[in-house]
């Protein structure tokens, strides 16, 4: 039986590979699920795809084995565009024969169709090792007799996790600008996250607001869409709202239409 780690290059899941060596587990393949947002689009922003090139490099020089790199036959805007049909899940959704457009937070498309499926081809007949953390006992319940996490065997929590990483020259620098990972386009990241892709990468923001444009569901489940987004820090971008104080949406209507009556009236629009 082979045991395969399932490598996502955050430190949890890189940490392993040091718990594993404390606890003389075996280890005979690592897998990563690779995502792309289109089809020339990778899912990852140009510092983590070089972070990966890295790091397998010195798990392929310490460790001796080539980090398996898969996909889905499927980009994140192959599923985004597809089509709903009508099942007996979805037999009342308002959704039937709209497209997919952005996932829900709930079971969202995006993680079984790019990721789950793909790694479950190499889950039969093998132990798998998850990146769970000894601190984590809410995500306990996705351990099993052939899904094992060495981190809480060897009961090393998040910290210890991202020291390892450090010492070892293998921490991800997704941790200096934010504390997860993941997809660009995620709809679970964080508000400086998007302030960082706004200003950083304008054209996959171009392309957020496209989808944004296309989608039948909202970006995030309150109802906030990827433009409200845009108008926030368009509002920041001005100093029209402040920074230092707890936001209020009401801020960002109040302050544009002001803004727009002021140019108005002094005749620049």
């Amino acid at each position: 039986m082979e045991h395969i780690l399932s490598l996502s290059y955050g430190k949890d899941s890189l940490a392993c590979l040091g718990a594993i060596e404390e606890l003389g587990w075996p280890l005979d393949r690592i897998v990563h699920a690779e995502v792309w947002a289109t089809d020339t689009i990778p899912a990852d922003l140009p510092p983590m795809v070089e972070f990966k090139k890295k790091a397998d490099q010195v798990i392929k020089e310490r460790w001796g084995i080539e980090v398996e790199h898969v996909r889905s036959k499927y980009t994140y805007n192959d599923c985004f565009y597809m089509v709903r049909g009508e099942n007996k899940r979805e037999a009342k959704s308002n959704y039937v024969g709209k497209i997919y457009g952005f996932p829900f937070r709930q079971g969202p498309w995006c993680n079984s169709r790019l990721k789950l499926t793909v790694l479950k081809k190499f889950s039969k007949g093998t132990i798998q090792y998850l990146g769970i953390a000894f601190d984590e006992p809410d995500r306990f319940h996705n351990l099993s007799e052939t899904k094992k996490s060495p981190l809480v065997v060897a009961e090393w929590n998040e910290q210890m996790c991202r020291q390892w990483c450090e010492e070892n020259g293998l921490l991800s620098p997704i941790y200096t600008t934010a504390t997860r990972g993941g997809c660009w386009f995620c709809h679970n990241q964080g508000i400086e996250q998007l302030r960082i892709l706004r200003k950083n990468y304008p054209e996959l923001w171009k392309l957020m607001l496209k989808w944004d444009e296309d989608s039948p569901v909202t970006f995030h489940a309150d109802g906030k869409t990827v433009h409200d987004f845009e108008k926030r820090f368009h509002a920041e971008d001005l100093k029209l709202i402040p920074t230092d104080q707890t936001f209020r949406w009401e801020m960002v209507i109040g302050e544009l239409r002001k803004n727009q009556l002021n140019l108005f009236d002094s005749g620049l629009i």
